[in-house]
């Protein structure tokens, strides 16, 4: 869907621009990037500006890398609004930002279907002249700019309802006749690593060495890994040192469109009987009593960081919709779990007794994305320890993922060809 966005946006937005009458033909329309370039969710990375001339207003935003975005307008009381495919606003606070011309009030919050919004308060009505998210090729930062200029009520009114159509996931039906996205094995496939805990939740730790911090340098070494084999796109649901709740670890998959979701961890657990990789998939009975507590202890976590904890959220109607989706997802999460466990036994590396284990882990809670949780070792045990802060072992478990990611996508995309 997102690709789906990159190439109808900015064409949907000029449209719009020019039935406004406020279109000079120069200025820049919206841009999505693809899956690729998302990282994960962005972040404000600096003060945003307004600036009033005369009946204009500029407005400026930076942000920590570029996602999917777009423009809508809003009467009683007149808004311009910028939805984000996602931006977290934690840390950002509108009351900092100086006001000016026609801008009235600044809001923030989340706009549902894994979007947040950004809304502009106007005094009076107003629609996009300009727009356009640059990003800079050294350092992957991105700015959004605006340029908006005064309207009467029926060019507003008309810019408002072109960009209400430009849809970003519009009806399956009305693309019936679009090219379908090329099946795995055709095209790169869309891994998005998750990097255990981070910022205010560290997870386990001994001696200095915390699961979040080893695990976020495993997670960026084997995203350089992927992406040097040219046959996958990798996206990975934090990059820095900082807390990411469950829900929006999910939100990160389906944003990305990922074929497949996989959670890094190296935990801890009392007794330090746990030791050896484990590959970990859901279900709401746990293998044993230590993967009961691992999930309780993730979801715990989460919690504390003012995340979202999904467990018995779900309605009725939800949980029977999720229900079936994961019928469907299912089968190539046992799949995939099993390449892996294969793919790192042929590598002679140390495994638990009981190397493929599950648990109600509630970021492995996405339904329709095949999802595993690879516990890569346990801090609680020294050799496990030793292993982890190893750069060559480190590599050894990174060439045995991307083998067995390998072996799960040629098996199904050979069960795509028996179709």
């Amino acid at each position: 869907m997102i690709r789906w966005m990159q190439t109808h946006l900015a064409a949907v937005l000029a449209i719009a621009l020019a039935l406004s009458g406020t279109w000079d033909g120069t200025g820049a329309v919206a841009q999505s990037p693809g899956a690729a370039d998302l990282g994960a969710l962005a972040r404000v990375a600096g003060p945003m500006s307004v600036q009033a001339g005369w009946r204009s207003l500029s407005l400026d935003l930076p942000l920590t890398q570029p996602v999917p975005w777009r423009t809508r307008l809003m009467a009683d009381p007149p808004r311009a609004v910028v939805d984000f495919r996602s931006v977290d606003w934690a840390g950002f606070d509108v009351g900092t930002v100086t006001l000016a011309g026609n801008a009235r009030a600044l809001r923030t919050g989340i706009a549902g279907g894994g979007w947040s919004r950004l809304v502009i308060e106007l005094s009076r009505p107003m629609g996009f002249a300009e727009a356009a998210m640059v990003t800079d090729p050294e350092t992957g930062a991105a700015r959004l700019t605006l340029s908006l200029r005064n309207l009467d009520d029926a060019a507003f009114a008309r810019q408002a309802e072109a960009l209400a159509g430009a849809d970003p996931e519009p009806d399956p039906d009305a693309l019936a006749g679009a090219a379908a996205p090329a099946p795995l094995g055709a095209r790169p496939t869309i891994v998005v690593l998750d990097p255990g805990h981070g910022g205010v939740d560290p997870g386990a730790s001994y001696r200095g060495l915390t699961e979040a911090q080893i695990m976020l340098t495993f997670a960026r070494e084997l995203t350089a890994a992927l992406r040097r084999t040219g046959r996958y796109d990798v996206v990975m649901t934090r990059d820095s040192d900082r807390f990411v709740s469950l829900e929006s670890r999910i939100t990160v998959a389906h944003s990305a469109n990922a074929d497949l979701f996989l959670s890094l961890h190296a935990d801890a657990l009392d007794g330090r009987q746990a030791r050896g990789a484990t590959l970990y998939t859901l279900a709401d009975e746990a293998t044993d009593a230590a993967s009961a507590a691992l999930a309780e202890r993730h979801d715990r976590d989460d919690l504390l960081g003012g995340g979202v904890d999904l467990t018995g959220a779900d309605d009725a109607v939800a949980s029977v919709l999720m229900s079936l989706a994961r019928a469907r997802s299912t089968p190539a999460t046992e799949r995939l779990a099993r390449s892996l466990v294969t793919a790192i036994q042929a590598r002679d590396l140390r495994m638990h007794r009981d190397p493929w284990q599950q648990a109600a882990f509630s970021v492995l809670k996405s339904p329709s994305v095949p999802s595993v949780l690879l516990e890569v070792g346990f801090l609680s045990n020294e050799p496990d320890r030793n292993r982890l802060r190893d750069r060559r072992w480190r590599a050894t478990m990174i060439q045995a993922v991307v083998n067995g990611l390998d072996g799960w996508v040629a098996g199904e995309a050979a069960l795509i060809d028996r179709r």
